[in-house]
């Protein structure tokens, strides 16, 4: 699913009202949220669906895709999801 289905689909729910503008502008308004955390405190727990944190990457060797040349990859910040257990549960 991508945003703009996300979208669609909570326009569908008719939670936050009922056009596609007012799901826009939750989506949004969640994904700055989650952005704000992770910059400011560098993780994101929501209970019930999982936790969004900063985790920072080592430097490593690669490889470039068109030469097969090593090539060194250097250390970066990324950002992880764990699931929690509600939604690992839904999975099964």
């Amino acid at each position: 699913m991508n945003k703009a289905e996300l979208i669609e689909w909570i326009q569908k729910t008719g939670e936050v009202g009922e056009t596609k503008a007012a799901a826009e502008r939750a989506v949004t308004a969640v994904l700055k949220g989650l952005e704000h955390g992770l910059l400011k405190k560098k993780r994101v727990n929501i209970v019930g669906f999982g936790s969004f944190a900063v985790r920072n990457r080592g430097p490593r060797m690669g490889r470039n895709p068109r030469t097969g040349e090593p090539m060194k990859i250097p250390a970066q910040k990324t950002v992880t999801f764990k699931a929690g257990g509600a939604l690992k549960g839904k999975l099964k």
